[in-house]
């Protein structure tokens, strides 16, 4: 993508997320209510993610566990029908358009991981931090959480090798698909994606 490019990118990202805001107000506002009712406070989610080349913000959804503190360990014992819920139907992304007008995010690109993968990643895994992460990205529209962390990562990858406003644009419109079908949600059984804790090296592969 061009210098011109990522100016156009970014100023679909601002007017986009703006309207977003605006249009989903009443949603965001009855989901705020529903959150605040079924798990109380906070309602909103924030945690610190690595952003573009790896610089951290704070990234903002809706609150979707109980809180740790009362007894549950388990993202599965946490996340309750009310949660699983908002997961399905992303409405728990839309606080993230704030992130998207503020400049932390764009609309597409790798999704925000943890901190603490930043040392796990291999450099050619990192390369997925050259660009400003996403609420949607390649890897969401090729299977969301069901894709294996390997995989999930060369995608990340190719997308910013082949990024372009064409191919933003695809990822958008196949964004809806599996969100209205409400798959890949979960990995296998799990709540949510298993954690990363590296790939294996040439050794590991070689003996599995």
């Amino acid at each position: 993508m061009t210098r011109a490019g990522d100016a156009v990118k970014r100023a679909l990202d601002v007017v986009v997320s703006a309207l977003g805001l605006v249009v989903a107000s009443p949603v965001i506002l009855v989901t705020a209510i529903l959150v605040r009712r079924r798990l109380g406070t906070p309602v909103l989610f924030r945690q610190v993610r690595p952003g573009r080349h790896g610089q951290p913000f704070t990234l903002v959804k809706f609150r979707t566990m109980l809180d740790p503190a009362e007894g549950l360990t388990s993202d599965e014992d946490r996340l309750t029908p009310f949660g699983r819920r908002l997961r399905s139907l992303s409405l728990d992304e839309l606080p993230s358009l704030v992130n998207v007008l503020r400049g932390d995010m764009s609309l597409v690109g790798p999704r925000p991981l943890l901190l603490s993968y930043l040392a796990r990643y291999t450099p050619e895994q990192a390369r997925r931090h050259e660009v400003r992460p996403g609420i949607t990205g390649l890897a969401q529209v090729s299977g969301r959480n069901e894709v294996p962390w390997e995989r999930r990562f060369e995608l990340d990858v190719q997308y910013v090798d082949r990024r372009s406003l064409r191919l933003d644009l695809r990822i958008l419109a196949a964004t809806a698909l599996p969100v209205l079908a409400r798959r890949g949600i979960s990995d296998g059984g799990s709540s949510t994606m298993t954690e990363f804790l590296g790939s294996p090296g040439p050794d590991e592969t070689r003996h599995a």
